[in-house]
């Protein structure tokens, strides 16, 4: 229908008959706008940001059916990519190769499969040496994995530095495995699991938190945690088991500090910083498999995609979204920190504190309602009560950038200066 005789409808029919049409015309205009866009090779699709029909207002439902239908397409690219690399074990990105070996156990459960990424020891030594950890790491836990179910895939680092694990190229291979494994083994993107022995240790203290949003759970197993911090834990249960006798590089004694930091951290925030702290008397670096209980302990938890509160403290390796937040890559700054939380009784969300000039804030309607006004504030003053509106752009963006349908977002909201709110 053309749109331009809905002023002569609106004299003869309801004007909730027009509201209708107006929308049926959007859906339309919608669904054939992104079906000939996404029949397009990617090489020849225009940027969606210039097609008019990405900007169209969504309903909740509408939302939802482009989120799948997006989600799909971008499934079909990875594919396209990495799918040889993923049949032939061994992933290739900027130059880098990580090989990785992976079995299946037990038997599919209704939600999906559960995904162990299993990181081996070793570090700045010979090629050889990080190899035979490589191998070892393939089956350390298979006594345990017989009684569970999942995906145990044991990834060989890229490099041999003592810092092999929390190199700044493990998240985008980490990404880019969890894809595939959702894609090609029915993997649940709410039930993938992070664990490291020593130098795989070492990454999983600093790929927890900085990573957080893609973990259900993490576990450590007799490394060193470096410079990191344990903040950006909030929301992802931790284990952490270590020989009490492991001295070398105070590895021990870090291990009771950090006991400490997530004890004090959740008395203060209960039900936020989980965590599972066992130093195994009697026991040095090698723990003859004692470390084994966190993979069943991790397994009975799950990640929420979007919780209510989050803090954010950015690592030396930049992340520019975090959950339901994002910065622009120039805002962003090491160390800095942003809590935010949002309180669906109430429609709002309450900025703590942040760093940075721009704040943005993806919604989607899981986390609050938004065919109402939705409250902004800043430490507790109102900066703005908005009604938002759902973009296939939105959602887009976001799927383009984790690849992952639970952080699809169709609106977001975005904070200048903690002062002013823009959509």
């Amino acid at each position: 229908m053309n749109t331009k005789v809905l002023p002569l409808l609106a004299l003869i029919i309801p004007m909730t008959w027009v509201g209708c049409i107006e929308k049926k015309i959007v859906t339309a205009d919608s669904n054939q706008g992104l079906e000939q866009w996404l029949a397009k090779p990617i090489s020849e699709r225009e940027p969606l940001e210039n097609m008019d029909f990405a900007a169209a207002p969504l309903s909740k439902e509408q939302a939802e059916r482009f989120t799948d239908r997006l989600f799909r397409d971008h499934q079909q690219q990875v594919l396209r990519t990495y799918q040889q690399q993923w049949d032939s074990r061994e992933l290739q990105l900027d130059g880098l190769n990580m090989p990785f070996y992976y079995q299946v156990v037990g038997d599919a459960p209704a939600d999906g499969r559960s995904l162990y990424l299993s990181l081996h020891g070793g570090g700045n030594t010979r090629p050889e040496a990080n190899d035979r950890q490589y191998d070892n790491q393939k089956h350390l836990y298979d006594q345990t994995l017989k009684g569970m179910e999942g995906v145990y895939l044991a990834p060989r680092a890229p490099t041999n530095t003592w810092n092999l694990w929390h190199e700044a190229h493990i998240d985008d291979f980490f990404t880019t495995l969890i894809q595939l494994a959702v894609a090609l083994e029915n993997v649940n993107p709410n039930k993938v699991y992070l664990l490291g022995y020593s130098a795989g240790g070492d990454g999983v203290y600093q790929l927890a938190p900085r990573m957080a949003d893609r973990w259900a759970a993490a576990a450590m197993m007799a490394g060193h945690p470096n410079e990191t911090s344990p903040l950006g834990l909030k929301n992802v249960p931790f284990a952490l088991h270590m020989g009490a006798l492991d001295a070398a590089y105070d590895r021990n004694s870090k291990a009771r500090e950090w006991k400490l930091l997530l004890d004090s951290l959740e008395n203060q925030a209960p039900g936020t910083y989980r965590h599972q702290v066992v130093l195994h008397e009697g026991l040095g670096h090698w723990m003859k498999l004692q470390d084994a209980v966190a993979l069943p302990w991790m397994a009975t938890h799950r990640r929420n995609p979007i919780p209510e509160k989050i803090v954010w403290k950015q690592d030396d390796r930049h992340h520019r979204r975090f959950y339901w937040l994002g910065v622009p890559e120039e805002q962003i700054e090491t160390g800095g920190e942003i809590h935010v939380e949002y309180n669906p009784k109430n429609n709002e969300i309450n900025i703590l504190s942040n760093y940075s000039s721009k704040l943005e804030l993806l919604l989607n309607d899981r986390m609050l309602d938004l065919d109402a006004p939705i409250t902004v504030k800043y430490q507790g003053k109102t900066l703005a009560e908005k009604r938002v509106k759902r973009s296939l752009l939105s959602i887009h963006q976001s799927l383009s950038h984790r690849g992952d349908p639970d952080l699809a977002f169709p609106c977001v909201l975005t904070v200048i200066d903690n002062e002013r709110v823009m959509e």
